[in-house]
């Protein structure tokens, strides 16, 4: 449980240092995807290479996750660029309300009990969240131009997460490895966005101008996030199954409130903010519980 806890801190510090990185360190963003799984991939693929069958990647299944893997990845780095890292974080805890959605559209499963309150709810304590003044901008409601186009990113990003949970089962009928899937993630997305980066003529000179903070926040974005964020959680997964682990997923939230407020200034500034941020606590805990439980 500790270890999935810091693998929710992990993601729930993501779109605070990927914001940050963005917008303060002023790095060009499908750059700092390359470079980020680039180091990522360095680290990690010693330890596992060994344990990998080749064979794995004639997989579809695994090549299916690769896919949604680069465009959650891509809008989920974008969204942090245009939004509040808080808002990213807002609609990226609905993800396993999307899943129950798409189960029942896609698949024609029943939808858990309470999927619809706990819906109804969330959106309450999202425009509760989204009714003040996060930024600090002096204006009634926070959300700009930028604001919409960074939740639309965040939630084509989560249902991209949701498609990735729903292929999950399939990897165990085709014996594919947590670990194969995060090396196989980690070296399309160093490739992907590399190209991208490439293409789009980022200027990578701005790399040579970053002072201690900001590569100390790089740093903390590879190690924690890209790499122990991922192992963390396919360690716990693997120890305690998924259900337990998505049902400490709402902490990821009260981490990126944290770091919000110590890194960028993005604070909570009123009661009924306050009240949203835990109403969507509640619910999505809640949820989860039960869906644990069952």
């Amino acid at each position: 449980m500790l270890v999935a806890l810091l693998a929710h801190t992990g993601w729930g510090a993501y779109p605070v240092f990927a914001r940050y990185l963005q917008t303060v360190s002023a790095l060009p963003s499908m750059a700092l995807l390359a470079l980020g799984n680039l180091l990522a991939l360095v680290l990690y693929a010693p330890f596992v290479l060994r344990q990998i069958d080749g064979r794995v990647l004639r997989s579809r299944v695994i090549w299916g996750f690769t896919l949604v893997v680069v465009l959650r990845a891509i809008t989920n780095l974008l969204a942090a660029r245009f939004t509040l890292a808080i808002y990213v974080q807002l609609i990226t805890l609905m993800t396993p309300l999307l899943v129950a959605l798409l189960s029942a559209g896609l698949f024609r499963e029943a939808l858990p009990p309470y999927t619809w309150p706990a819906i109804g709810l969330s959106i309450v304590g999202s425009l509760l969240m989204m009714s003040g003044d996060i930024a600090g901008h002096g204006q009634l409601l926070s959300l700009s131009a930028s604001d919409l186009l960074g939740i639309a990113l965040a939630f084509g990003s989560a249902l991209c997460l949701a498609l990735y949970m729903l292929l999950v089962p399939r990897t165990v009928k085709d014996a594919v490895s947590g670990e194969a899937v995060l090396l196989v993630q980690l070296i399309a997305l160093s490739m992907v966005s590399g190209a991208l980066s490439l293409v789009l003529g980022e200027d990578l000179a701005r790399f040579t101008a970053l002072d201690p903070r900001d590569w100390a926040v790089f740093g903390a974005f590879v190690g924690c996030v890209l790499l122990g964020a991922n192992v963390g959680q396919i360690a716990a997964l693997r120890h305690l199954g998924a259900p337990l682990v998505s049902s400490t997923m709402a902490w990821r939230l009260i981490a990126t409130l944290a770091l919000a407020a110590l890194l960028l200034g993005e604070q909570l500034r009123s009661l009924w903010q306050a009240l949203g941020a835990l109403i969507v606590l509640v619910t999505i805990s809640a949820y989860l519980h039960r869906q644990a439980r069952a």
